[in-house]
C-alpha cells in the first residue's frame, strides 16, 4: 500500500495542538486551539505520525479560505495535499458552501501551478500585500 493510501485525513483534535502550533508558526496557540474546537484545522497522518495540515479561515465570516496548507517535505508531491483538499471540499459542500478561496504569493510559481492543477482559478491580486512589496494572487474553486 502506497503513502497516499495509508494517509488518514481528519479534523485535528486537542492531542494535535502542540504539533499544529509548531508547524503553523503564523498564529497563536489560542487561535489554533479555537480552530480545533470549531473543526477549522485538518490534519493528515501516516502510521500515527502527523505529516500535513490545513488551517481554514472564513473571509467576511462566510467564505471559506485556506489560510495555510502544509505537508512535510518528505511527503510532498505524493498527493497528500490533494487528499486534504478533497476532505475539506466534502466537508464544505456538506455545510452548504459552494466555493473555496485560497492564495499564493506572486513570486511563488509552484504553489500557483498546484492551485491550478487541482481546479482553482485565479480571481484577483492584491499588490504589495506581503513583505518586500510582493503581491498575493487569489484563487477560487467552485464546489458545486
Amino acid at each position: 500500500m502506497g503513502i497516499h493510501e495509508r494517509a488518514l485525513v481528519r479534523f485535528a483534535g486537542p492531542e494535535d495542538l502542540e504539533w499544529c502550533v509548531v508547524e503553523d508558526g503564523h498564529v497563536t496557540e489560542k487561535i489554533i486551539r479555537n480552530k480545533i474546537v470549531n473543526n477549522e484545522i485538518i490534519v493528515v497522518e501516516i502510521d500515527g505520525q502527523l505529516i500535513g495540515y490545513i488551517r481554514l479561515e472564513f473571509l467576511w465570516s462566510t467564505t471559506p479560505y485556506i489560510g495555510l496548507i502544509f505537508v512535510i517535505d518528505e511527503h510532498r508531491n505524493a498527493g497528500i495535499g490533494r487528499k486534504m483538499i478533497d476532505y475539506l471540499e466534502d466537508h464544505l459542500r456538506a455545510h452548504g458552501h459552494d466555493k473555496l478561496m485560497s492564495s499564493s504569493q506572486a513570486n511563488e510559481p509552484e504553489p500557483q501551478a498546484w492551485h491550478r492543477a487541482i481546479g482553482f482559478e485565479e480571481c484577483g491580486i492584491i499588490s504589495g500585500l506581503n513583505e518586500g512589496g510582493i503581491g498575493e494572487i487569489f484563487f477560487r474553486k467552485t464546489l458545486t
